[in-house]
């Protein structure tokens, strides 16, 4: 279920802090986030941010057709090493 408009979106707010910290110092660096459940909002285009997955931050430069999406979606937490079937049937 979505999230009610009249709430607005859901962000984090060390996140607004950070990024724009970094679009002051004008450095293009990457902020390390753990708030995968925040929204992208339209200040943040153009800001790198290296979003957690349980393991390492992944790199994700935000871009406008990012907008409105959770910062979840751009960094994968399982990595998919194929079918168990598929390599028998490969032999």
């Amino acid at each position: 279920m979505a999230r009610s408009v009249w709430k607005g979106p859901f962000i984090d707010e060390y996140l607004l802090r950070k990024a724009e910290k970094v679009r002051a110092s004008g450095r293009n660096e990457v902020v390390k986030i753990w708030s995968r459940r925040s929204t992208i909002l339209p200040q943040f285009v153009g800001i790198t941010f290296g979003v957690y997955n349980g393991q390492k931050h992944i790199p994700v430069l935000v871009s406008e057709n990012m907008v409105g999406h959770k910062f979840g979606e751009f960094s994968p937490t399982r990595t998919f090493h194929g079918h168990a079937a598929d390599r028998k049937a490969s032999r």
